[in-house]
């Protein structure tokens, strides 16, 4: 009780009972922040990560309805048919679902713990997803970010705020949109790739990715994962839409996003010697998923190629998984879930990897290693 008299022998008047409620309330949140000794976790991303951030804004790129979410209780807004990557990543750690930041709930001592500000449709670049009509893209995700650090200092105050953050897992997953929905969509992208070349437009996603990976940085995240583009020429929407490649993969689709995850495994490199203090880690989910495809029998899956969720198109891939859509009786079979998203399955194959994984899948560590330095 020494602070106590130290505030009572004060001269000037204290009220003593505010100080302590105060100190109280600190500390009672510092509890909540750091029980387990696991840190919170913050989530940047699109419709591979989104939680059910979409479900708040008027974008054509929900999953808020059946039967998506099948296998996680209710359609949550999560566009597969169970938990996300970072999900299954969070339970490993011992934490609770991110909740999305646009969730009226999300408020008060629920942030302590970490916010998911994922938006289906979002890219790296802010005109991606037009087409969706409202998504939230990367910019804006770290916008709202900024306005989630001011409410959690005025929760706990500066120190503690940056002590959070600074032990606090940062989750990055964007770019696949700027492809899908952006340089490569059919028809509509035309005449942008007639002036803009793939290596122009990787390097405009490289130089806007440096911006915003370093704002983060200066926001007081220092332990940050950065997946890469996945193969997106092998996903059923590329390969129904690419007739010509037959039981391929589509291959000018992942030769890009290959061009994408070199610069960007170098910017991971380049960032980690500039930026003092800081944990970036390069992702590599190209290379695991490749190697699921590559070996899906040996990870238990009969299908790797199609849409589990399906209505048109030789792979199921035409038609956004929607309530009339066809579902495979056993989805742990599929390494897809829809045109565009895997399956819970393929996301806990990936989260496992990316948790314990060699050098091969993540580097310089894994996320185990990363919560524990």
């Amino acid at each position: 009780m020494k602070w106590f008299l130290m505030f009572s022998d004060m001269k000037k008047p204290v009220n003593t009972l505010g100080v302590t409620l105060q100190f109280l309330t600190s500390f009672l949140l510092l509890r909540i922040c750091f029980s387990k000794n696991v840190p919170a976790s913050f989530v940047f991303g699109d419709s591979l990560l989104d939680p059910g951030n979409n479900n708040y804004i008027a974008s054509l790129s929900r999953a808020n309805y059946v039967p998506n979410g099948i296998d996680f209780g209710w359609p949550s807004g999560r566009f597969t048919n169970g938990r996300t990557i970072v999900d299954i990543l969070g339970h490993q750690l011992g934490l609770d679902f991110t909740p999305p930041y646009l969730a009226p709930t999300t408020r008060g001592s629920v942030i302590l713990k970490g916010v998911n500000y994922a938006s289906g449709g979002g890219g790296i670049l802010n005109h991606t997803g037009l087409i969706f009509g409202d998504r939230i893209n990367l910019d804006a995700q770290l916008d709202n970010f900024a306005n989630t650090r001011q409410d959690i200092i005025s929760m706990i105050g500066v120190s503690a705020a940056e002590d959070l953050l600074k032990n606090s897992i940062f989750s990055v997953a964007m770019g696949s949109n700027d492809f899908i929905n952006n340089y490569l969509t059919p028809v509509l992208s035309t005449p942008e790739r007639k002036l803009v070349s793939p290596e122009m437009f990787v390097s405009s996603m490289t130089s806007k990715f440096r911006l915003q990976l370093t704002r983060l940085f200066n926001l007081g995240a220092r332990k940050i994962v950065v997946a890469n583009v996945g193969p997106i020429g092998c996903i059923p929407f590329e390969r129904d839409t690419n007739p010509d490649a037959g039981d391929n993969c589509v291959a000018f689709p992942n030769q890009i996003a290959q061009l994408f995850n070199a610069q960007v495994k170098s910017l991971v490199a380049e960032l980690n010697k500039n930026l003092q203090g800081s944990l970036f880690v390069y992702a590599d989910v190209y290379h695991i998923l490749e190697d699921i495809l590559q070996n899906y029998r040996a990870y238990g899956f009969e299908n790797l190629n199609s849409s589990c969720c399906h209505i048109a198109g030789r792979f199921g891939g035409l038609i956004p998984c929607f309530p009339k859509s066809k579902v495979c009786e056993d989805r742990s079979k599929y390494v897809f879930w829809d045109a565009y998203h895997p399956s819970e399955a393929t996301n806990t194959v990936i989260a496992k990897r990316l948790l314990d994984g060699d050098a091969n899948d993540i580097s310089p560590m894994n996320v185990r290693k990363l919560v524990r330095v």
